[in-house]
């Protein structure tokens, strides 16, 4: 049976400062990484899990195992940009998206605005341990629900 929750897809809004950009008023590439984190713990937070609980009980963490991201157009300071995910496939320990940022006033007038494209690759461990763990089953359900 389907949730009617449905957070796949997913977007959050990130507003470019100062502090982001390099030398050059661009936004520094590594950046870009820190976005598509903060929409998948925006995401997880929507989903009505904070990520300090699930590392307190039952004791796990989701960690990037991999990531390709492909850099199609700069953002610079004082852009609001849209982070999008969606849920590509959930397994038994994995988590694979595919997150996309854009900007928000071209995604509003109707234009692609996308500027960057990545897909990631998340495995859920045990935080002690820091071993590849199952998703816990209450968790696992609810995002399978989402597919």
């Amino acid at each position: 049976m389907k949730s009617s929750l449905k957070l796949s897809p997913f977007s959050t809004p990130v507003r470019i400062y100062y502090e982001d950009t390099d030398a050059g008023g661009l936004v520094y590439y590594a950046n870009y990484l820190k976005f598509l984190e903060r929409c998948r713990s925006e995401w997880l937070r929507a989903l009505g899990h904070e990520q300090a609980e699930l590392l307190r009980e039952p004791g796990i963490a989701f960690v990037v195992r991999s990531i390709e991201v492909d850099f199609l157009k700069p953002a610079r300071l004082d852009d609001q940009l849209l982070v999008d995910l969606e849920v590509e496939k959930i397994s038994r320990a994995q988590i694979f998206f595919r997150q996309t940022i854009r900007r928000a006033e071209e995604s509003l007038a109707g234009g692609p605005g996308e500027l960057l494209s990545a897909t990631v690759h998340l495995v859920c461990v045990n935080a002690a341990q820091m071993k590849p763990t199952s998703i816990p089953a209450f968790l696992r359900s609810q995002l399978e629900a989402l597919q």
